[in-house]
């Protein structure tokens, strides 16, 4: 039997641990998400409070003020998201910026975008305030840049203990005990059947564990997780036989959206242990990947067991939603509960482009 392949080097699960539960190397140049539905949204409400406050202190009466604040947000929200088009699109050359420069450099282009909306818009009389001097419009544009930047900032700080914490529960479901030895058992009992067969399993686990052990901070693709889902229910088919019941409904178009690692294989591992494994009379599972526009959607719907079954932890599926959205933020949607025949349905659905 040829040796299986393996990395070079060594390792061991306290190695894996560490890395789980350490913050990420801060001279990488990681950049901020600014791309998505979620800074949309906090760099407008910000923006827009921000300048709700000011007009305050020089409003007589309420009709004064959201005259203002109107008057205001025809040029602040045109910037704005003027601002974020031009952040998401040179996150990557912000990010190799120093950390002191990188707000500085926001600014700037807050600056330049304030001042492109609000000059054209002074020509022809539509701007608030259209005595001012461009000195005006291009500082307010900066300071409101380099805030919204920051709070993004102090928010991924602020969620690298919920990155942790789900990174730390996702390693302790990632390899099952009883998985390994059942499988270890089946390759044993191929060894003189089957050698080929029995090799192949090996291979399959050794992908498996692979994958298990691998870095978390580096995202993967639907792609990667269908193939390795596949490897899995390999290993799990020589078990179950006829009893586990598998159907594909793949959309190329699909493969290649972002999710974090061993996204999949958990949500397929509950279905096959709570759907399959109870059941005298087996289960099907159906895994659907399709891409809509712009949003990819991905479901794993298994069958139910008639009667009490194993109760699960809920920890596989709780950390497959939190890393979803630490990776995808507002634009992760992830959904389960029973269908309305009867069965268990995990839905999840990602942005197609892959996000920041």
């Amino acid at each position: 039997m040829k040796r299986l392949p393996h990395d070079s080097g060594t390792s061991t699960l306290f190695d894996d641990l560490r890395e789980a539960v350490t913050a990420p190397d801060p001279t990488r140049p990681e950049p901020l998400p600014l791309c998505g539905t979620g800074p949309l949204l906090r760099a407008l409400l910000l923006v827009v409070a921000v300048l709700a406050t000011g007009a305050l202190f020089g409003a007589a009466s309420w009709r004064a003020w959201l005259a203002s604040v109107s008057a205001a947000t025809t040029v602040a929200v045109p910037a704005t998201l003027l601002w974020l088009l031009a952040a998401c699109a040179g996150r990557h050359a912000l990010a190799r910026l120093g950390r002191g420069v990188q707000p500085l450099a926001a600014g700037a282009v807050g600056a330049v975008c304030a001042l492109a909306v609000w000059w054209p818009m002074a020509a022809v009389g539509m701007a608030p305030s259209e005595g001012a001097s461009l000195l005006a419009p291009a500082l307010a544009g900066a300071m409101l840049a380099a805030l919204v930047f920051q709070s993004e900032r102090w928010r991924e700080r602020a969620r690298l203990p919920a990155a942790a914490a789900a990174r730390l529960a996702d390693l302790q479901t990632r390899i099952r005990p009883h998985f390994l030895f059942n499988t270890l058992n089946t390759a044993i009992t191929l060894v003189q059947i089957d050698p080929r067969r029995a090799e192949e399993v090996l291979e399959d686990l050794a992908d498996l564990f692979r994958a298990a052990l691998g870095g978390l901070d580096q995202a993967t693709t639907v792609g990667d997780e269908i193939e390795l889902s596949r490897r899995y229910l390999a290993i799990e088919q020589l078990r179950f036989g006829r009893r586990l019941d598998v159907a594909w409904d793949l959309d190329p178009n699909a493969n290649a959206a972002r999710l974090p690692p061993l996204a999949l294989q958990p949500l397929i591992e509950n279905a096959v242990r709570h759907g399959v494994e109870p059941a005298d009379q087996g289960g099907r599972i159906e895994i659907r990947t399709t891409r809509r526009r712009e949003r990819v959607l991905i479901s794993v719907t298994n069958t139910v067991a008639g009667g009490p079954g194993r109760p699960g932890h809920g920890i596989g599926i709780a950390s497959v939603r939190e890393r979803l959205r630490l990776m995808h933020d507002l634009d992760a949607d992830f959904r389960s509960g029973l269908t309305e025949d009867g069965r268990y349905r995990v839905s999840i659905g990602i942005p197609a482009n892959g996000g920041a």
